[in-house]
């Protein structure tokens, strides 16, 4: 468990990096600034006992720092950390500095329950961001909704789920399974599809979803194999996939386990670059390519809805301040997007609700806009997910996707599509 604030030694970060980022997002919250403690008592504001004073206030961040997810999670906890420095800088929230406190859920689902209710019970945080994986979030929900805690969950997920206790700042099935389908199909001519996952619910159930959309469409399964958490060795469904020759790859393969898939993928003479079959992920990110090796992945396709590729200027200014945060070498992914999302989303539900109580933060969410977002725009949508665009891109060789595809429009969240329950 660790307990920081702005100053503590694993934030450094220099107040350009801070400004850099804090200004990309001030603008888009369209709430008064400056706001000033005095002005709203903590007796008024924290009518329910969190971890409020005159000063600070206290959320909590729980993701994987170890085990097999951290590959995957770490750059949440960086996302998350560098908007809580940057919220400080502009005054903190109702006038009070964040002060954090971060549990490691080791890539461990009963540990993510232990490590929640500690959080929500032991620490009374005001909020938290984390979880990754759908078994983490699954199990901490009980915990959340027991004890009325509010969770920020970054991950793009199968959806299938709406909690009033949950803000999902990733995307759900119809704006990544269903849209990246008909992606491939309509600009790749795919007609069959070997489908590929991690056994644990997250893709079990996405591939439930992606093979109903499949037939809908008259296209056809060939293959669906699914393999344990930290899995190392694929040469047999490779080989599988050779036999079959399908006209697409649907890999939802997660956290370490990407490193040896794609490179006994490259090692068995399946050239992505070639098309034969196309590739098509949505679990990988820039953050998994960092370990796989861009050589490795190159020519294979992710549907995603951010890539640190995208050229704006939010998303210019902060890929700016995470790099001097933590380092040029690092990469941002989508759910690191997602995850930096988490708290500028919060500091404004409490500023709109004038209050900390998760009830009053809960009623002010939806309708919250981040228009300096750097995916673009972002808006809160009752259901408590976000309106966002669907992107497809191409993995490169230097480690980063060339976005080949976007909707023009946000894609309107809907958890529960009809025919996909």
């Amino acid at each position: 468990m660790t307990k920081s604030t702005k100053n503590s030694p694993n934030m450094n970060v220099s107040r350009r990096a801070i400004l850099a980022g804090g200004a990309a997002l001030s603008a888009s919250l369209f709430l008064p600034k400056n706001l000033k403690a005095q002005d709203y008592p903590t007796d008024a504001v924290n009518t329910t006992g969190l971890a409020v004073t005159d000063d600070t206030v206290t959320v909590g961040i729980l993701h994987s720092v170890t085990g097999t997810m951290a590959i995957s999670e770490t750059g949440s906890v960086q996302a998350e950390k560098l908007a809580i420095d940057q919220i400080n800088a502009q005054g903190g929230v109702l006038g009070r500095k964040i002060e954090y406190i971060q549990e490691d859920g080791a890539s461990d689902w009963p540990t993510f329950a232990e490590k929640a209710k500690k959080l929500l019970v032991n620490d009374n945080v005001a909020s938290v961001m984390g979880c990754w994986t759908s078994a983490s979030r699954k199990a901490v929900l009980p915990v959340f909704e027991q004890y009325n805690g509010m969770l920020y969950y970054p991950t793009f997920y199968e959806g299938l789920e709406q909690s009033p206790n949950v803000i999902y700042t990733g995307q759900e099935a119809t704006q990544q399974i269903i849209a990246g389908i008909d992606w491939v199909t309509k600009e790749k001519g795919a007609k069959s599809f070997y489908l590929l996952g991690s056994d644990y619910i997250w893709p079990r159930t996405s591939n439930k979803i992606a093979r109903k959309h499949i037939e809908k469409l008259g296209l056809k399964v060939v293959g669906e194999e699914y393999y344990p958490l930290g899995h190392t060795q694929f040469n047999s469904v490779i080989n599988k996939i050779k036999l079959k020759k399908p006209d697409v790859i649907y890999a939802i393969v997660v956290g370490g386990s990407n490193v040896a898939f794609y490179k006994q993928l490259k090692a068995a003479g399946i050239d992505m670059t070639k098309e034969s079959p196309v590739l098509l992920t949505i679990s990988v990110t820039e953050d998994e390519i960092r370990g796989i090796g861009g050589e490795n992945i190159e020519g294979a396709y992710a549907c995603m809805k951010y890539f640190q590729s995208l050229e704006n200027e939010n998303n210019q200014e902060f890929v700016a301040a995470f790099k001097e945060m933590w380092g040029d070498d690092m990469v941002i992914g989508d759910v690191t997007q997602a995850a930096y999302l988490g708290p500028w989303l919060w500091k404004a539900a409490v500023e709109k609700a004038g209050s900390f109580d998760v009830d009053k933060v809960r009623e002010a969410s939806p309708g919250i806009e981040l228009t300096s977002a750097p995916e673009g725009y972002v808006k809160v949508h009752p259901n408590h997910h976000l309106w966002s665009k669907t992107r497809v891109g191409k993995a490169m060789a230097n480690g980063q996707y060339e976005v080949v595809f976007e909707t023009d429009d946000l894609v309107e969240p809907d958890p529960f599509p009809e025919g996909y329950q």
